[in-house]
């Protein structure tokens, strides 16, 4: 049988009671509500209490919330982090070799500085230098003993002209091109360069012992006053080379005077200085003898 679409409660009290009930405290809801709304329009912080307990209640629930988030990232990243692995070290080691490749450069840059500033600090002022160059070249194994620069007649290079670096003495020119030169260095025979004891004066000279050493000998024989370690400069004898470039260390003495190690290994250098001949008659001396040796070309040595 069809229910009945006539909800009326009846003559029941119970029933009549109960909606009543309901229709009050619906209205009681609605009523509330409008009273919590206004009261939260015209003074907000009414309620903070509430809101301060229900934050209180909650904070476990957040901090488990929290702890859990925080844990699954990390999770997400470690897995990420894993798959990026080969890539991420490819890179560090390309940047660890171009961190190597720039370290090489900034040295070599600055040895080429120090060794500038060792040439700056040589220059006298009062004898401008012919040229500067670079030792492009030397004999390492033969008994003769040349360098060649990249100097020549159009930078003003002529023959004997002193060649030195910041530490001493390498030779004179012997040859020169218009862009290149020849050198004979201080350890060939046939090279002799006047010198002088640098604390005392003590006359000698040094030639080659064509092994890339150099022989000190004395100017009075007798007792040898050299010891090891005396440092040789250039005396300006013979008008070729200045006076006061260092060219020697005695480093073993003997009878005649003592072997010894130049002030400044050719091998070892890259920069050079040519200064001019110290005295107009060795360059007319030398002159005269390129001439003879042009003219004679069977009896130069």
């Amino acid at each position: 049988m069809a229910r009945s679409q006539d909800r009326r409660p009846g003559y029941s009290r119970r029933a009549q009671y109960g909606i009543f009930t309901g229709y009050v405290i619906a209205i009681l809801g609605v009523v509330a509500g409008i009273a919590v709304l206004a009261i939260s329009l015209l003074n907000p912080g009414a309620f903070s209490f509430a809101r301060s307990s229900a934050a209180e209640v909650a904070r476990p629930l957040g901090k488990a919330g929290a702890e859990s988030r925080s844990a699954g990232a990390g999770v997400f990243e470690a897995v990420g982090a894993y798959f990026r692995a080969g890539e991420q070290n490819a890179a560090l080691r390309r940047e660890v070799e171009a961190a190597r490749a720039n370290a090489v450069t900034m040295q070599a840059l600055a040895d080429e500085n120090r060794r500038l500033k060792g040439l700056l600090g040589i220059v006298d002022p009062s004898r401008s230098p012919v040229a500067t160059a670079h030792l492009i070249g030397s004999t390492a194994s033969s008994t003769r003993r040349f360098a060649i620069i990249d100097a020549g007649q159009r930078s003003g290079v002529q023959a004997g002209q002193p060649v030195r670096a910041a530490s001493g003495l390498i030779g004179r020119v012997i040859e020169a091109g218009p862009d290149t030169a020849r050198v004979l260095l201080v350890t060939d025979p046939d090279n002799v360069v006047p010198v002088r004891r640098a604390r005392d004066g003590l006359a000698a000279f040094v030639q080659g012992a064509s092994n890339g050493r150099i022989d000190i000998r004395l100017i009075n024989m007798g007792v040898n006053p050299v010891k090891k370690g005396d440092v040789f400069v250039t005396s300006g004898s013979g008008g070729l080379y200045p006076p006061g470039i260092p060219v020697a260390v005695a480093t073993d003495p003997h009878r005649d005077g003592a072997s010894g190690h130049l002030a400044a290994n050719p091998a070892d250098t890259e920069f050079v200085v040519v200064e001019p001949t110290y005295s107009a008659q060795a360059r007319t001396q030398i002159e005269a003898i390129e001439k003879d040796g042009a003219e004679n070309p069977a009896e130069a040595p």
